[in-house]
């Protein structure tokens, strides 16, 4: 999980540059354990000054947003009377002048930094503040989801099949559902397909699997199966009513199901469902 976190550092620092028109951006995570941020990814940087830099919670611009969970920006950073110096060599190397750091902060814990820059001493605007803030953003919004990715993976885990209708068979049906619903919010196609296919270790059955449903027919029985209505599968799908109707009738023609509980009971025997 750090290293696709690292991934989505070096992704925003792509879009904060973009978005800010600023020569400079880079970044890191916090390290496990240790209050502080370990700088890894560079963008439009000249020297390698910055790189495996680390930034303890409190000291420099970057600890300082960190200690504070805000955004935090010099307009002369070895000038300024607002942070400590610790690592003014290291900016100096790279020429900053104008600096901002935004914390990316995940359930109240800081992650992350991002850091922008210019190689002049001039104020960044509100302009650009807001769009360094929603790169951060972005970064929080992906780390959700892989850590709940994450945390279902682990629910996923091979273990003692549970007792047939039991509350632990509920809770792998949860899990399931849960796994097919986040797939589609995953850009990265490696953790998708991974994703996926702890979702289908958990359907496995006593079924031939001789029926083929599309992957969207799947995930509508599957909440079909929670007990969920067209709408509220289609919100949680991301996907109009009427289509998530034409998935189920589809599903139920391929399955040989009249009604919307044989058709889960079906794809449950064919092993297509938990």
């Amino acid at each position: 999980m750090d290293a696709a976190a690292t991934v989505e550092i070096g992704r925003a620092l792509v879009r904060l540059r973009r978005s800010t028109g600023l020569p400079v951006a880079f970044g890191g995570l916090v390290e496990p354990g240790r209050p502080r941020v370990r700088i890894s990814e560079l963008n439009g940087t000249a020297t390698d000054s910055l790189r495996r830099l680390a930034v303890t919670a409190g000291n420099g611009l970057g600890g300082k947003a960190v200690a504070l969970a805000r955004p935090c920006a010099v307009t002369d950073y070895s000038a300024s009377r607002q942070i400590t110096h610790e690592y003014d060599a290291a900016v100096a190397a790279e020429g900053l002048c104008s600096v901002v750091a935004v914390p990316v902060v995940v359930r109240r814990r800081v992650r992350g930094v991002l850091y922008g820059a210019l190689r002049t001493a001039q104020p960044l605007g509100d302009r650009t503040l807001t769009a360094a803030v929603d790169a951060a953003r972005d970064v929080e919004q992906a780390l959700v989801v892989r850590d709940e990715v994450q945390g279902l993976l682990e629910a996923a885990e091979p273990r003692p099949a549970p007792a047939e209708g039991g509350a632990a068979w509920e809770q792998v049906r949860e899990a399931h559902a849960a796994l097919r619903a986040l797939a589609p919010r995953i850009g990265d196609p490696a953790l998708r397909a991974e994703l996926l296919d702890a979702a289908g270790l958990l359907a496995v059955g006593s079924g031939s699997r001789a029926v083929q449903l599309a992957p969207r027919e799947v995930d509508v029985l599957t909440c079909v199966a929670a007990g969920a209505t067209n709408a509220a599968a289609a919100g949680r799908l991301g996907l109009r009513a009427e289509t998530v109707k034409g998935y189920l009738r589809s599903a139920m023609r391929k399955l040989g199901a009249h009604t919307r509980g044989e058709a889960v009971v079906a794809a449950r025997r064919a092993g297509l469902l938990p």
